[in-house]
């Protein structure tokens, strides 16, 4: 009788603990089955706001990027002496729509005219200035006047000193280009001793370099 009351109180504790078990491992998973049913947000809070900041900080830098890279606007020659001279100046290239004005003084020139060109090279190492090579010639043209059609990129023309040796110039060069292949940023201006005589080859006959400068991008 007393192993019978025995077995009964094992078998009732036992359901009660498994009872029990149930309950608990009921409890537990619940939140998770939630969880597992909620659909999780696409977009972890606040990495909106972090994509919005961002995507304007890459395009701010994307502007400053193509601000740095445009095209030159702007470019400067500042004319030192060569071949024992007294030349000094300072010429300026505006791109424009209607090609590249150039403007500019120079001063301590003789009196009178002198020839004016862009050349080959930005390289004034030599004391004449013969190191900047030949006119800027890249379609292989012959030497003219800056209003001939068939010409030199680099031909100007000439500019003319008064009495005090001073020469300006003013002219809207169709065949200038500060951007591109034919760009002539980074080659030289030089002005020469004698007149260009506008006809003779290879370069007009007009003497020593007397006053050269390397075009360089201006300054905004």
């Amino acid at each position: 009788m007393k192993n019978r009351n025995r077995i009964t109180l094992v078998r009732a504790a036992s359901a009660a603990l498994s009872i029990a078990a149930l309950a608990f491992i009921a409890t537990v998973a619940a939140p998770s089955i939630y969880a597992q049913d909620k659909p999780a947000p696409s977009t972890p809070p606040g990495s909106e706001r972090t994509k919005e900041i961002t995507d304007q900080a890459t395009h701010e830098g994307h502007n400053h990027a193509e601000t740095k890279l445009g095209e030159v606007t702007k470019a400067i020659a500042v004319i030192t002496p060569f071949s024992g001279s007294s030349v000094k100046g300072q010429i300026t290239f505006t791109q424009t729509g209607q090609g590249v004005h150039v403007t500019g003084r120079i001063e301590g020139l003789t009196p009178g005219t002198h020839g004016f060109h862009v050349h080959e090279f930005g390289d004034l190492s030599s004391l004449d200035a013969t190191s900047a090579g030949g006119h800027y010639n890249p379609g292989n043209d012959p030497h003219a006047a800056p209003d001939d059609s068939k010409r030199h990129v680099g031909d100007l023309g000439n500019v003319e000193a008064d009495a005090s040796g001073v020469a300006t110039y003013d002219r809207v060069d169709e065949s200038l280009d500060l951007n591109g292949a034919r760009s002539i940023v980074g080659r030289s201006v030089v002005v020469h001793a004698n007149p260009d005589d506008l006809k003779s080859q290879p370069a007009g006959n007009a003497g020593p370099r007397v006053g050269a400068g390397v075009i360089g991008i201006a300054k905004p």
